[in-house]
């Protein structure tokens, strides 16, 4: 609840280019600088619970690859790319172009994705039969999603962000959002430089359902287990 209250607030930091009141916009910032809080304890609940029990390891060990990788592109993405992006004379360079998508991509998913698929998995775990916990495909798919995440940036959104940011430093946000540049070679490229990790997402988010779908058909299946019929019937011979 502290993380999610402190990322719902944090956003609000994203409003001070609207004419948002500066509380407004200083709460956000407080409120999002402060995530690290509740995702440090976050982290060290994973490393204690991996050193406590190796059995409590083997079993929530997909979950626990998910809150890492919350841990981790909060750093990286909403960190790194953050505050890569939102000092204001920075911002007035980069507003509109393919700069605030790396930080969107890499903070919303890679952040609120990741801990959202960790608090899926870590409830569905306790409740799945063991036969349909696939944690090969699991595996195979949390590497898919976060690497086909990286190759995105890299690839795509990275390189195209930070041209048009020399051509709004050198020459003007106009220009950087004109059709010269949009259209250019470079731009073209990028755009399809993004289709591999697009591509590498999609299979491990499919994958991901696919898993999901089968843990829960399995779930509807386990038979009840049977109950004493002492204990379903109510005595009604006590006073």
């Amino acid at each position: 609840m502290l993380y999610l209250g402190s990322g719902v607030i944090g956003t609000l930091h994203h409003l001070y280019f609207s004419g948002t009141p500066v509380f407004i916009t200083a709460m956000g910032s407080v409120a999002s600088a402060l995530e690290v809080v509740p995702l440090t304890l976050i982290g060290f609940e994973v490393v204690k619970s991996i050193r406590l029990s190796q059995e409590a390891q083997g079993f929530y060990r997909v979950p626990l690859k998910f809150f890492l990788a919350t841990c981790f592109w909060n750093l990286v993405g909403a960190g790194v790319f953050g505050f890569l992006i939102n000092p204001p004379i920075v911002l007035y360079y980069s507003q509109g172009i393919n700069t605030t998508p790396i930080h969107a991509h890499s903070a919303l998913f890679g952040v609120y994705g990741s801990l959202a698929l960790a608090l899926m998995l870590f409830a569905l775990r306790e409740i799945t039969p063991d036969r349909a916990w696939n944690e090969t495909w699991f595996n195979r798919s949390f590497w898919a999603i976060n690497i086909g995440l990286v190759m995105m940036m890299v690839f795509g959104l990275i390189p195209s962000g930070f041209y048009q940011l020399v051509q709004s430093v050198n020459h003007g946000t106009w220009y950087a959002r004109s059709a010269e540049v949009i259209s250019s070679a470079w731009m073209h490229w990028t755009v399809w430089l993004r289709i591999p990790g697009d591509i590498v997402f999609s299979l491990g988010a499919l994958v991901m359902v696919i898993c999901v779908l089968r843990a829960i058909v399995a779930i509807f299946q386990e038979p009840m287990q049977a109950q004493p019929r002492e204990a379903l019937t109510p005595d009604f011979s006590r006073g």
